[in-house]
């Protein structure tokens, strides 16, 4: 009976790891996590796109989004909003919209940029979410 509960224990703890992750897509430093699109999602333009990030990922209360295909075609931008005050260093949900174009490829990426006006290269961060299109 002992070894039947160490059995369940470990299969309820790996259902729910996989849960959480199968549901949103976070960033291994934990910035970012991403509700929408999730990773291989069906997708095609307009996307909105939500989740929430750190207020330090924001400059003015917003962070750019973009849409590349798998040949790294740049196919549109957007913008992500803060849908509270940016200015902190918890939690704060986003959301927004990109129009693309139609892509070369069937397959592509969704980038969240860390807004960066300082231009300087070690205050750069970005998290990628892989998409498929909509043909």
């Amino acid at each position: 009976m002992r070894k039947f509960l160490w059995i369940l224990l470990v299969v309820l703890m790996i259902t729910a790891v996989l849960l959480v992750l199968f549901y949103k897509q976070t960033a291994p430093n934990g910035l970012i996590v991403v509700d929408l699109p999730l990773n291989n999602d069906e997708i095609s333009s307009p996307l909105k796109f939500s989740g929430k990030a750190r207020g330090f990922w924001f400059f003015e209360a917003s962070f750019p989004v973009h849409v590349y295909d798998d040949a790294g075609n740049l196919l549109g931008t957007g913008i992500a909003e803060a849908e509270d005050d940016w200015m902190t260093e918890d939690y704060v949900g986003f959301k927004g919209m990109v129009r693309f174009d139609l892509p070369a490829t069937s397959g592509g990426r969704v980038v969240f940029q860390k807004d960066n006006p300082s231009g300087l290269p070690e205050y750069d961060d970005s998290f990628e979410v892989g998409v498929k299109f909509k043909i």
